[in-house]
């Protein structure tokens, strides 16, 4: 699977190890840098990486900063992408089975190298689910400016 990786300059350490996890796998690695731990701006990687997983450049994203908040934002302000952001491998795999998200977030400074890696096993390796799912997904792509619930 092409996999599509960026980071802030907090989250450069856990990258590269997942980075190269993930190549040990026999995964074709997309990494967006950043090149180093010097400062960065999250929105500009997160912006890339959405770009990567939108235009078929990758299969599957994993965005990471300090906390996983800001460049999960950052991700999701493409509408072609849907980004979770996940601290265990539950919420990863229910990010995929429901809500057929394509990229996961993580904070580097919440989540350890070994609980990142079971995150992004269980987000790869599950499947969306389709069915009663759909209709909501669907939905995600609709622009709602003012609605109340049906």
């Amino acid at each position: 699977m092409r996999i599509a990786i960026a980071s802030d300059h907090a989250a450069f350490a856990l990258k590269q190890g997942l980075a190269g996890w993930l190549a040990d796998l026999g995964h074709d690695v997309l990494d967006l840098g950043p090149d180093s731990d010097a400062r960065v701006d999250y929105p500009d990687y997160g912006f890339a990486l959405a770009a990567a997983v939108a235009d078929g450049r990758a299969e599957r994203g994993i965005a990471l900063c300090g906390s996983g908040i800001g460049i999960s934002i950052a991700v999701n302000r493409n509408p072609a992408v849907r980004c979770a952001l996940v601290s265990e491998p539950l919420s990863a795999a229910l990010a995929r089975e429901h809500n057929d998200a394509t990229v996961i977030a993580m904070g580097a400074r919440l989540v350890g190298e070994d609980m990142a890696r079971a995150c992004i096993s269980a987000f790869l390796a599950t499947a969306f689910a389709g069915g009663r799912h759909q209709p909501r997904v669907e939905k995600l792509g609709v622009p709602v400016f003012v609605k109340e619930p049906a």
